[in-house]
């Protein structure tokens, strides 16, 4: 069964930059799309961006700082973040999408991103 691993999280100031990687692991696949997701304390699961045959999208909040790219069909898929807010503060997720959007493999356990003074 193909994992996934999720590296790259840290505490970083305001303003600050991270590039979070996610690499799926324990087989061979192609995927058509994989997305990034992200999860605050007490709230939902939400998605962050995706990119697959269409290109890549971002949600609003992080449209003009994030940035997703994939290499290696889609096995590795990274998540350049700038301009990091206190908001973006969350346990960030990557997975496969299936064409209708839902997740296909297992989650991961995530990478921390903290966004604090």
């Amino acid at each position: 069964q193909v994992q996934l691993v999720e590296s790259g999280g840290g505490l970083v100031q305001p303003g600050g930059t991270l590039r979070l990687s996610c690499a799926a692991s324990g087989s061979i696949f192609d995927f058509d799309a994989m997305a990034w997701y992200r999860q605050a304390p007490g709230k939902q699961r939400e998605l962050v961006a995706t990119i697959g045959l269409f290109g890549s999208s971002l949600v609003d909040p992080v449209k003009g700082r994030f940035a997703i790219s994939a290499v290696d069909s889609k096995n590795t898929v990274y998540l350049q973040m700038n301009s990091l807010k206190p908001e973006d503060t969350a346990v960030y997720y990557c997975n496969a999408l299936d064409p209708r959007g839902g997740i296909v493999l297992p989650w991961g356990q995530g990478t921390q991103v903290t966004v604090s003074s």
